[in-house]
């Protein structure tokens, strides 16, 4: 009898296959790292096929120091970095060119074009996302023009497109990636296509009207599935890696994931996971609403034969980015150091840093800011910075939590918190006096990867009901605010130095 499920994590840095008992317990976890590449200023890549090995060797290293055997795990659900934009060969199942990752930058461009336009507030009636570089559509267009044909079988640099339009390339976030080399099934799931800027949220399908505006040919797309599916994606092949047919049943993007997770079924739950950047995302239940402050209305799940769940989202695009950027520049020397640091200093002596490396996402969308830290003295020391640098983790948090307030009418008392950021107290305690709501710390902290296994494990009836899954859910600690006047202080000077990093990036 089954006794498990797995899940892989598919995420910016990394890629993470953990296995989970029916209590909700880790049975195994491995981890892998891959490579960056930023080929030009504002460029992100990944390599796909480096992803996929990666996946199968965790997934590998997990199982065998366990001593659980792939036929003892019931399903696996998958979870992934979303927007990043792959195209591959269906024939030989190689990938056309580096997956373009969701930080890139280098259609912003056709962004400000369709703001031109004035298409910007069509494309947020279908697709609840507000027009960015962020989202897949820009993505996969580029890469239709620009995809290197050498790796394209018989193919010259004008049948890129024609290819696409037979059918023979197929596009799709990193679920689809690797529930195809898992199942050899290409699909989606209703989480992942609400990213791409191609996916019109309240009817559920690809909007064919988009698809033209962004010369997407309809043959390249994957079929759209709930998130959590009883019909299953596929199964493993018993003769492939795994030596068993497992079912691939559930899938999510991870910031859906994670508020599957940490258990907000309901309408006004809420969670924050501190990632590469940051997400926080409230429930609001069969209701898409519309934001009037800068969020994001996306899909939050779906289960077989049920509607659509929606949620408001605010995108924080670095958070957890900053605090390798600090170790990147010497000024730490390994991410736990931050908390000994900011703790050894009273405050930041003035110093504010904004880190828009990536441009700034909600609820400021703007490309062209970069990171600035303003504020400085003859007398800022290495701890001021690094203190200044948790501090901008929690005002952009409240700069999203006060918009979702206001979006949603709810009341915010309290915020579940997740990812590999929240191991540091002092960064939580320092989100609750900033937001000014209690934060709450799962025992379980990596519920992006727990969020797949659940929509995995309900699909074929491992879990009964979500009734089960709140009962897993345990506290590890909560934090209350201590010193929101100090911290009401300084934000107030917060939007002065966002002010300062606006608009940076122009063409020369």
């Amino acid at each position: 009898m089954s006794q498990y499920v797995g899940a892989i994590d598919q995420g910016t840095t990394g890629t993470r296959f953990m296995v989970f008992d029916h209590g909700g317990s880790v049975a195994a976890n491995a981890y892998e790292r891959h490579e960056q590449f930023y080929p030009e200023p504002g460029w992100v890549e990944h390599d796909a096929t480096e992803i996929w090995e990666n996946t199968r060797e965790v997934t590998i290293r997990a199982l065998s120091e366990a001593g659980i055997g792939a036929d003892e795990l019931a399903a696996v659900g998958v979870t992934n970095q979303r927007e990043t934009t792959l195209l591959w060969d269906r024939e030989t199942g190689e990938p056309v060119h580096n997956a373009v990752v969701w930080q890139d930058r280098r259609t912003t461009d056709r962004v400000e074009r369709l703001e031109r336009e004035g298409k910007a507030g069509w494309i947020r009636e279908r697709t609840g996302l507000e027009p960015d570089a962020y989202f897949s559509a820009t993505k996969l267009e580029w890469l239709l023009d620009n995809a290197d044909p050498i790796k394209l079988r018989r193919s010259r640099p004008e049948d890129v497109r024609d290819r696409a339009e037979a059918g023979e390339l197929a596009f799709g976030t990193v679920d689809s990636w690797l529930i195809y080399n898992l199942t050899g099934e290409h699909v989606t799931d209703v989480t992942n296509a609400s990213r791409t800027m191609l996916y019109d949220i309240r009817e559920g399908t690809w909007d064919r009207e988009l698809l033209e505006e962004f010369r997407v040919p309809e043959p390249v797309l994957p079929e759209v599935r709930p998130s959590s599916d009883e019909a299953t994606y596929g199964s493993t092949d018993p003769d492939g890696f795994l030596g068993a047919a497992v079912p691939v049943a559930g899938a999510l993007g991870d910031q859906q994931a994670a508020l599957f997770g940490q258990t907000c079924f309901d309408a006004g739950d809420a969670k924050n996971t501190y990632g590469t950047g940051s997400f926080v995302l409230m429930n609001t239940g069969t209701e898409a609403v519309e934001s009037d402050h800068g969020l994001l209305t996306t899909v939050a799940f779906q289960r077989s034969g049920e509607p659509l769940q929606y949620a408001l989202e605010g995108s924080i695009f670095v958070t957890g980015a900053a605090i390798e950027w600090l170790s990147d520049v010497g000024l730490i020397d390994e991410p736990a150091e931050t908390e000994r640091l900011a703790r050894s200093v009273d405050g930041t002596d003035g110093v504010y840093v904004v880190p828009a490396f990536t441009g700034l996402g909600a609820p400021h969308w703007d490309q062209r800011a970069r990171g600035t830290i303003v504020g400085m003295t003859r007398g800022t020391r290495r701890e001021h910075v690094v203190r200044a640098t948790l501090e901008a983790i929690g005002f952009q948090t409240r700069d999203v939590a006060e918009a979702m307030v206001a979006d949603a009418g709810l009341e915010l008392t309290d915020l579940k918190v997740d990812g590999g950021a929240v191991k540091n107290s002092f960064l939580c305690q320092l989100q609750a006096d900033i937001v000014g709501a209690e934060i709450v710390r799962p025992e379980v902290d990596e519920t992006t990867a727990l969020g797949a296994a659940y929509a995995a494990g309900l699909a074929v009836g491992f879990w009964e009901s979500v009734e089960e899954l709140r009962a897993n859910w345990r506290v590890d600690r909560s934090f209350t605010p201590e010193d929101t006047g100090s911290m009401d202080r300084k934000y107030e000077r917060w939007d002065e130095a966002v002010e300062r990093a606006s608009g940076w990036a122009r063409e020369a």
